[in-house]
């Protein structure tokens, strides 16, 4: 044991560490630190602090830190409390949400994807390649649409598909859609939101990845959660985002946003997979970005 002298009372473990307050028994081999070490050390390093006094290099926060929830809301329009913020990767968490849904079905729906005979995907062409790796590594059918001489996918199409119960989603990039450059008119957004669905768990898989991208002029998105609340389909969307185009590709940030009944699910079966995503970056990329306009 340590027989160094002093306070030897175990500390609270759920206490959280402000500068003005250190953690007492940090030991690095034989050493133990006194408390005055400790609170110089907090106060030096208090970058690791968080607003509301939590130290982000321990475990906790699962579905990321607050000032991190507060950018993404809003970048996407959102609640905070509908804000998922992960690892570096939104393909990865949509690849994820996929999964989830093949293995444990959607909130209210009693069958996962897996059990089923056909599952059916919905696929606006040309798109992005790595979406349609993702559903055939899976065992989805795709269902391509066209996209129409105005640029726009074919929605009627779509909602004509939609009235199959086999047909489980669609995924789409809807802004500065990857390749043709195209953003979604909020016509199609609307309808998107609105139309009739087969599938009870049918799912909108939103990678909304250029969502700041703007470059020569602005072009606005509709939110297409603000659709879901009025034709009560929140449930069906599920939106994704990270900062790979705007930082650092491979070290950047993701986020979802979900419903709240999606979020429930979701935390309840990430939290078995992971204890808390890479806080330390998010805290790095919120104090640097800052805010949307920044």
């Amino acid at each position: 044991g340590n027989d160094n002298s002093g306070d030897t009372s175990i500390p609270d473990p759920t206490h959280k560490v402000t500068k003005d307050d250190g953690m007492k028994y940090v030991t690095t081999g034989h050493t133990m630190f006194t408390d005055a070490e400790i609170k110089a050390d907090a106060a030096k390093y208090s970058d690791y602090i968080g607003e509301r006094g939590f130290d982000y290099r321990n475990y906790g926060c699962l579905d990321g830190i607050p000032e991190a929830k507060t950018l993404f809301a809003e970048l996407l329009e959102v609640p905070a409390e509908q804000v998922f913020v992960g690892g570096n990767s939104s393909l990865n968490m949509i690849y994820d949400a996929l999964t989830r849904l093949m293995l444990h079905g959607a909130p209210g729906v009693e069958e996962p994807w897996c059990k089923l005979g056909k599952v059916k995907f919905i696929c606006p062409a040309p798109g992005y390649d790595r979406h349609f790796g993702m559903l055939e590594s899976l065992g989805i059918e795709m269902i391509t649409v066209e996209y129409l001489a105005d640029g726009q996918p074919d929605i009627e199409r779509i909602e004509e598909l939609a009235r199959d119960p086999e047909v489980k989603g669609i995924i789409c990039v809807p802004k500065y859609s990857n390749p043709t450059g195209v953003t979604y008119s909020r016509e199609v957004v609307r309808r998107l939101a609105k139309m009739e669905c087969a599938a009870p768990d049918f799912r909108i898989i939103w990678d909304n990845a250029y969502c700041v991208h703007d470059i020569y002029s602005e072009e606005k998105l509709a939110n297409i959660f603000e659709f879901g609340q009025r034709y009560g389909t929140e449930d069906r969307i599920l939106c994704f985002t990270s900062t790979s185009k705007i930082t650092f590709p491979g070290s950047g940030v993701a986020a979802m946003a979900l419903s709240p009944a999606n979020m429930a699910q979701a935390k309840k079966l990430i939290g078995i997979q992971t204890i808390s995503f890479d806080k330390l970056n998010q805290l790095r990329h919120v104090r640097y970005l800052q805010n949307a306009a920044h």
